[in-house]
């Protein structure tokens, strides 16, 4: 078994500095800046990765296309002279609309290497999130497939006066000089492309995050955030020469891009891309007949494969497989035992965000995993709790206290801004400290626990109660496969805790079960904080990142608007 690159934490973190990783980054040739497709492509091109496969994808019929680092550099080439014959500038942004192919990947590479500004979309996405999302990002070119514009996008062209092209990926000949065939323009394309100098500070990415009404956030990113995925890359998914890796995350999700994308090709990985959806034999498949090596997804995805009467260490050759890790949701510690039961190794939780740009606090392969914590900060980053209201800010040192999870600035992913926002942006900050959003607390060791978000928390009988620590407690019944819960108002004590409940196959619902379920999370939380009201649900609403929609439950609950459901998981 190979040793972790992150052998002593407490070690890396006091000795920790982002300018003394930076030397593991080569940087543009003569000192012209830092750009993140150099560092994930063509640094590796040029020496003695050339002929090594950065891509594996798996198509639907689990057909395999295996793509060097070379061929990635020679696509991402042509796709960003493509760009130059259309009078792409530096700062442009170029959306990208598609499932998980190919022209996706080199896309998002090219687009970097032209300095301009990538955004990928969920290919999910109906026509109004869309026209949102190239409307508020001021989109100049649309990289697409001939169905999901026929679909989804014809529609909008009149409303998106600044959408100057739109690429479609698997048409021959040109509709217009708007609607361009993508694989003609590559094959007139030089497959040389000179990166010109990059700033660290120059955008690059662009990420939109949803909200429970009104318009998506853009969170804006910068090349200089390649450090960060550098980084993570070596110390949290531990990548060592020669793995295979495998993120199932869309690109269309942070994760997707910054660890199914940039952070795995820096890292000199052979990176596997499957374009089918989730289905639990063809993930075992994948993890089998690959041979893969590290294993990144969401807790939904770990959800459903708890709920299968598979044990995957006895049904299929995991050998090669060295660790495993979650993002998205926090992961219930149920989750990581059965981790260790089924496969031989825990899931290993993190935590980050889209404004964050990649991962900010983890459990590390050499460190003892407590189930149910995020981890530790990511040497380089400072986390704190904080007691936040609209007239103050108070760091708290006691360990064991709920407040709000604030990070210090000075991490090179960090969103620059939320685009045409900048009021909301700086309102995120108080001083030096950006504040998530998120309720922890910090543990005597330093390990950090969720709490919940801050306008998940419900307010009970004068009690303060986090839906994690009651949905974990739920989880620990035998019958319950998943849990939510939400604050339901109340006139006596404020809100009373309703939880959602999903039961494992073969459980019948029934009055009984019900019983025994709030029997159960009274022993475990006490009356108080125990839900008061139990609803069997076949399925929880989910983002495709994994996300629980309380907020949607409690709508729909209490018949409110439903908001913005562009991002909903189909069932």
């Amino acid at each position: 078994m190979l040793s972790p690159n992150l052998t002593d934490y407490t070690s890396v973190a006091a000795g920790f500095s982002w300018e003394k990783e930076q030397a593991g980054l080569s940087g543009l040739p003569n000192g012209q800046g830092l750009n993140m497709a150099h560092e994930a492509v063509d640094r590796h091109a040029a020496g003695d990765l050339k002929y090594k496969t950065a891509f594996r994808f798996i198509h639907k019929d689990m057909l395999v296309m295996d793509c060097t680092y070379q061929d990635f550099r020679e696509l991402s080439n042509r796709f960003a002279n493509v760009l130059g014959e259309l009078g792409v500038a530096k700062g442009d942004r170029v959306f990208s609309f598609l499932g998980r192919m190919p022209e996706l990947y080199f896309a998002a590479l090219g687009t970097l290497k032209k300095v301009a500004v990538f955004c990928p979309l969920f290919n999910v996405f109906g026509p109004e999130p869309v026209f949102q999302r190239l409307s508020r990002g001021d989109a100049k070119v649309l990289v697409t497939t001939k169905d999901l514009f026929e679909k989804k996008v014809r529609q909008l062209l009149g409303r998106l006066p600044e959408l100057t092209y739109v690429l479609l990926t698997d048409v021959d000949h040109d509709e217009s000089q708007q609607i361009r065939s993508l694989p003609r323009l590559m094959e007139q394309a030089s497959d040389a492309f000179t990166i010109p100098p990059t700033d660290p500070e120059d955008p690059a990415l662009l990420h939109f995050t949803s909200g429970t009404t009104g318009m998506p956030k853009g969170a804006l990113h910068v090349h200089k955030a390649v450090l960060v995925h550098y980084v993570t890359g070596k110390y949290v998914l531990d990548f060592h020469p020669g793995d295979i890796y495998w993120c199932t995350a869309d690109p269309g999700w942070v994760t997707g891009t910054s660890y199914g994308i940039i952070a795995p090709l820096v890292n000199g990985v052979t990176n596997v891309v499957d374009e089918e959806e989730f289905d639990a034999t063809r993930w075992y498949a994948i993890l089998e007949e690959q041979k893969v090596n590290v294993w990144y997804t969401a807790p939904t995805g770990i959800r459903r494969l708890m709920r299968m009467n598979i044990v995957p260490k006895d049904q299929y050759n995991l050998e090669n497989l060295r660790l495993m890790l979650s993002v998205g949701e926090p992961l219930h510690a149920e989750a990581v035992i059965w981790g260790e039961q089924n496969f031989g190794m825990p899931f290993l939780d993190n935590w980050w965000q889209t404004e964050t740009g990649g991962i900010m606090i983890a459990n590390y392969r050499s460190m003892p995993v407590r189930p149910g914590s995020m981890g530790k900060p990511l040497p380089g980053v400072e986390a704190a709790i904080a007691e936040v209201t609209d007239n103050s800010f108070r760091l708290i040192d006691e360990p064991d206290k709920d407040g709000h999870l604030v990070l210090k600035r000075g991490w090179p992913s960090m969103f620059r801004t939320y685009l045409h926002d900048p009021a909301l942006y700086h309102n995120s900050f108080h001083g030096e400290w950006y504040i998530t959003g998120d309720l922890a607390r910090r543990d005597a060791d330093g390990y950090y626990w969720f709490v919940g978000r801050a306008d998940d928390i419900i307010k009970t009988s004068g009690h303060m109660v986090g839906p994690f620590e009651v949905e974990s407690a739920l989880m620990e019944h035998p019958a319950v496969a998943e849990a939510a819960v939400i604050g339901k108002p109340d006139p006596l004590i404020g809100e009373l805790v309703k939880a959602f409940v999903v039961l494992k196959p073969g459980q019948q619902a029934n009055e009984d079960l019900k019983m025994d379920i709030t029997a159960h999370a009274r022993r475990k939380l006490g009356p108080a904080v125990a839900p008061k009201e139990i609803a069997f649900i076949d399925n929880l609403p989910k983002t495709r990142s994994g996300k629980i929609l309380r907020r949607l439950l409690k709508a729909r609950e209490l018949g409110l608007p439903e908001g913005d459901l562009s991002t909903l998981e189909q069932p």
